[in-house]
């Protein structure tokens, strides 16, 4: 975290991610990054595959030109470069540290993200929920396993579980409200280790977007329910009922304040031209940063 204070005025937090992805960067640049870092366990390359090297760019070139142009605004500039955005923790911790009671607190708080469909020199707006929300689910499905030859002597998970993929996808379709956008994904399943043997048991993981808690907390109900209707018309026992758990902490929406993005596009408009400055569709991508506007500070972001 870094203060500049440049007298009395309104506290702006700025904001930018730093950390990377475990992924190989290719491109053959001398600037390419050459370094690992351990993943569960192995040595795994690291790149700054979404972005955040421009972030950190962009970040430091404002903050330099603002230092430079200080006879033209007064206030407080609160500048953090946050770890941990890729996994939705980083915003958690610095605020868990203090960062609103050891730092001056913000009236305002903004960052900002790269776009792939975007032409450079443009920049792009939403006033509202920008970015979904996330969380994840961990469902383990318990059956009666045995010989594949032989499937009426069990409660055979995998087919259980393929029931289960395909009446989850009715949760958007038939039961939240169409006007409220929301994804549930199933994007693993494991179950068994041989051609002909029916397990145990079969484990997914999915993940779950959302713009509001309300239906974040509807997609919850519905997959817990589904998960234990099906299986109670296979026949598994009650004490063999699916576990459905899902993770403590939950990325919340990007909501921007719409006041500050009107003032901001006016801005933006003056110094880009219109016709530079865009309104976007909302993205199903999450970021972390919607957290800042969460506290009890009441940070409009």
């Amino acid at each position: 975290v870094g203060v500049f204070k440049n007298g009395k005025g309104p506290v702006i937090m700025l904001r930018t991610d730093m950390d990377a992805l475990p992924v190989k960067e290719t491109t053959g640049l001398p600037f390419a990054s050459r370094v690992t870092t351990v993943v569960d366990g192995t040595d795994t390359p690291v790149m700054h595959a979404c972005g955040h090297d421009l972030h950190m760019t962009v970040w430091q070139g404002t903050l330099r030109t603002l230092v430079a142009m200080k006879k033209n605004w007064k206030g407080t500039i609160v500048a953090i470069a946050q770890p941990a955005e890729e996994v939705s923790g980083g915003s958690d911790r610095m605020i868990a540290d203090g960062l609103f009671t050891r730092f001056p607190k913000p009236d305002y708080a903004l960052c900002y993200h790269v776009s792939s469909d975007l032409p450079a020199g443009t920049t792009g707006y939403f006033p509202g929920a920008i970015f979904a929300g996330v969380n994840s689910a961990d469902i383990r499905v318990f059956g009666v396993g045995g010989h594949g030859a032989m499937p009426h002597k069990t409660i055979d998970p995998v087919v259980l579980s393929a029931q289960m993929i395909l009446d989850f996808q009715t949760i958007v379709s038939r039961e939240i409200n169409p006007v409220y956008p929301a994804v549930v994904t199933v994007g693993s399943i494991h179950g068994g280790i041989k051609h002909n043997i029916i397990p145990e048991e079969v484990d997914m993981k999915l993940t779950l977007r959302f713009f509001s808690d309300d239906v974040y907390m509807q997609i919850k109900e519905a997959l817990v329910r589904k998960a234990n209707g099906l299986a109670m018309a296979a026949g598994v026992p009650q004490n063999k009922m699916p576990l459905v758990t899902f993770a403590d902490e939950y990325t919340p929406p990007v909501i921007n304040d719409p006041e500050l993005v009107n003032k901001a596009v006016t801005s933006m408009e003056r110094m880009l031209g219109r016709e530079n400055v865009v309104r976007v569709d909302p993205s199903t991508v999450a970021e972390d940063f919607g957290k800042y506007g969460r506290t009890e500070d009441k940070v409009r972001i």
